[in-house]
């Protein structure tokens, strides 16, 4: 369990730095889109692709893997939704909730924790979880947020939004390029490769470091506003259901499906409880604003989410490792 910490901290450890630096102003708030942007549209893409193209393709197109997450990840946001309305919580912030309980941190946290803890070898079936929880997950979930809209074509609204979101985003866009990569062997200009390599090694510090610096951000706004004070029956069930009756979810239907003849390997299977164990994804804060929920619950699952993980990634990791 030591060892294992020992590897977590400093990633919990770079969050935390990144919510006291905000927190104190040492860090101004109108600069956090700014490192935003550079993760998502220059450092992560890079690492992304660095992993996609030095992983075998097979591992990428790993049918097993996508279907077993997809399926859980569907189970998730169906229970939350079921469980999560009521007087209070319409379709819009349950499909949210939901959301951020179906999505893990993988991005900016998931792929360079992992590889650190259980090696190269768990990039490939993290990537494909990225690929579920972006494409289809946000997808669905920002489709069922429409459902009490009043607005007039609200759905279809909400699904061109969607839909535009992931052709512009571009974690998919560099996923596909390393996997073409990986099956032609191609082999980019050295001065290329150093380029993408820096911004590689970039990705997970400051990635780690924004994800707090938006947690604080979150918190401030919402203070600011004057928001209304939030049950903890609103936020703090749904923060352990991610944590975990998510990896559990993914670990029953996992073992299920190999004793039903499904190829799936036991490795594979251990990236992916553990990716469903990491805390909430912090980019569904955005959306959520985005799309007119009630973003100060949506934090505080992403704030106690992340600050309980620290613990239960830690104890999942050395059940399962």
């Amino acid at each position: 369990m030591l060892s294992i910490l020992l590897v977590t901290f400093p990633f919990f450890a770079l969050v935390l730095a990144g919510y006291v630096a905000a927190r104190r102003k040492m860090l101004p708030l109108e600069a956090i889109p700014g490192m935003n942007g550079f993760v998502l549209f220059f450092a992560l893409p890079c690492m992304l692709y660095r992993f996609g193209s030095t992983t075998p393709l097979a591992q990428l197109l790993d049918a097993n893997v996508f279907f077993t997450y997809l399926f859980c990840a569907l189970v998730m946001v169906g229970f939350v939704v079921a469980v999560s309305m009521n007087e209070r919580i319409g379709w819009n912030d349950a499909s949210f909730g939901a959301l951020v309980a179906a999505f893990p941190n993988t991005g900016f946290m998931g792929v360079p924790l992992l590889v650190a803890l259980l090696g190269a070898g768990a990039a490939g079936p993290a990537i494909v979880t990225i690929v579920v929880d972006m494409v289809i997950t946000t997808s669905l979930c920002i489709a069922l947020s429409r459902l009490d809209s009043a607005e007039e074509h609200g759905f279809s609204h909400a699904a061109g939004k969607a839909l535009k979101g992931m052709l512009f985003n571009p974690m998919p866009w560099s996923i596909l390029l390393g996997a073409v990569a990986s099956a032609v062997s191609l082999d980019l200009p050295k001065p290329v490769m150093q380029t993408i390599g820096l911004l590689a090694d970039a990705a997970s510090p400051v990635a780690l470091f924004t994800i707090g610096a938006v947690l604080a951000r979150s918190q401030m706004l919402v203070a600011a506003e004057g928001h209304a004070p939030i049950p903890l029956r609103d936020y703090v069930p749904v923060a352990a259901i991610k944590l975990l009756l998510h990896p559990l979810l993914v670990l029953l239907v996992g073992v299920t499906a190999v004793s039903l003849g499904v190829p799936l390997s036991k490795f594979a299977l251990t990236v992916m409880v553990l990716v469903a164990a990491l805390p909430s994804a912090s980019n569904v804060s955005l959306l959520a604003e985005r799309f007119g929920a009630d973003n100060g619950r949506i934090a505080r699952i992403i704030l106690v989410s992340t600050a309980v993980a620290f613990f239960t990634f830690s104890l999942a990791v050395t059940l399962l490792t």
